[in-house]
């Protein structure tokens, strides 16, 4: 048994996201080795917190260490504001506070933001390293974004080519590394210089649910779940559903539901768009939820709608283990996680109308050919077991550590 240093910004059992990868990436470590979590020191009550609502969790395989640079260094940074930055200054005297404590252990593992455009300096401690997973969302296709939201996107772009192209600190990050993870095979792809010692290795998963209990009925029920923003695709998902709606016979339309579940900027035109083209029967706002109820719209589910542009995608994977079929695209993210035995994928690159078109004659098909629709379920269920499950990350990441 190993001892595993395991440094992750943002760690909280009782979030989704990037919280809840951190969470579920240590436990899973501490399956199989000792572990070392240093974190953020504003992530310490909910791990206290929680530890103490679960004394069945084995505590003695994980210490949990909490490190923050001082208030006159930090007092810049508002919620996210300023995230990057104390992001990166926070990896860099991170050597320097592991050092100080007199840490002992074999494996430096930096669980990063999962993030590939800012470096890690846990080489500097001269042990084996494991940087990631990590990754990054790609650029939206132009068609898909326009506004304040193209400016923003292509900024973001332009920053994250200045660090992969220019930061010495990241080059350094790549070269020591012995072993970096990739979230999907786009980034594997930009990482090919380093192909030899690249795993590709999602970011997302989640644990096993009982989901032979469905609570749907004679309904199609659609669901979204996710931040009502650009990046996720929240306009094409209303888009394709009007269309596929407004060609449903009276009787079939009240047997048809699309719910999104969360919350954002696109959030007010979102409603503007149900109200203007009449879906108000059919469409249902949620606010965010926590997990335990969110399991029932899992349930209810036939249907995740999920054109996002990003790179990964958690809520795929928690639909997944409800044995729930994904429509989205065929990229590096969703469509990639999903695979094309558990979904239904839209060719990405092409005109707004024609993939808006393309998307509803795909619900039409699931919602017409119910035999389809359910095999894909099926292999929903075996997808998740076989790459998305926790436990198997678990598993992996002791032949990894094994072979260092």
């Amino acid at each position: 048994m190993k001892t595993i240093l395991a440094t992750a910004y943002a760690v909280n059992p009782y979030k989704g996201s990037e919280d809840g990868m951190g969470w579920h990436f240590i436990g899973q470590i501490a399956r199989f080795q000792k572990v070392i979590a240093v974190t953020r020191e504003n992530n310490q009550p909910a791990i206290e917190q929680f530890l103490s609502e679960n004394p069945e969790v084995p505590q003695q395989q994980v210490q949990f260490i909490y490190f923050d640079l001082p208030y006159w260094m930090r007092f810049w940074k508002k919620g996210s504001r300023g995230a990057l930055l104390y992001f990166y200054l926070w990896q860099f005297f991170m050597p320097y506070f592991v050092k100080k404590q007199k840490l002992s252990f074999d494996i430096a593992h930096n669980l990063n933001f999962h993030n590939d455009w800012t470096p890690t300096f846990l080489w500097k401690l001269k042990k084996p390293l494991v940087w990631g997973p990590v990754g990054h969302h790609p650029k939206i296709q132009k068609a898909f974004v326009a506004g304040k939201q193209w400016w923003k996107d292509r900024f973001t772009w332009w920053m994250k080519n200045i660090f992969w192209n220019l930061d010495p600190a990241l080059r350094r990050s790549r070269n020591n590394a012995n072993l970096i993870l990739a979230m999907n095979t786009a980034v594997a792809n930009r990482l090919k210089k380093y192909q030899d010692k690249t795993v590709v290795l999602p970011s997302v998963g989640t644990t096993a649910v009982d989901s032979s209990v469905k609570t749907g009925s004679d309904h199609f029920n659609i669901l979204f779940v996710g931040r009502i923003v650009t990046l996720k695709g929240v306009d094409i998902v209303l888009s394709a559903f009007e269309k596929f709606y407004q060609h449903l016979k009276e009787e079939e339309k009240s047997k048809v539901t699309l719910t999104l579940v969360g919350t954002g900027r696109q959030l007010a035109w979102s409603r503007a768009f149900v109200e203007v083209h009449n879906l108000q029967n059919a469409v249902e706002f949620i606010p965010w939820i926590d997990k335990a109820e969110l399991d029932k719209y899992y349930r209810q589910a036939d249907l995740f709608f999920f054109p996002s542009h990003e790179g990964a995608g958690m809520v795929v994977a928690e639909a997944l283990s409800y044995g729930v079929p994904v429509l989205c695209f065929d990229n590096e993210g969703p469509g990639e996680l999903a695979g094309d035995k558990a979904s239904l994928q839209i060719k990405s690159g092409q005109k707004y109308n024609a993939t808006v078109a393309q998307f509803a004659n795909a619900l039409g098909k699931l919602y017409g050919d119910k035999a389809y629709t359910g095999q894909l379920g099926q292999y929903a269920k075996l997808r998740f077991q076989n790459h998305l499950h926790w436990d198997r990350k678990g598993e992996v990441l002791t032949e990894i550590y094994s072979s260092l």
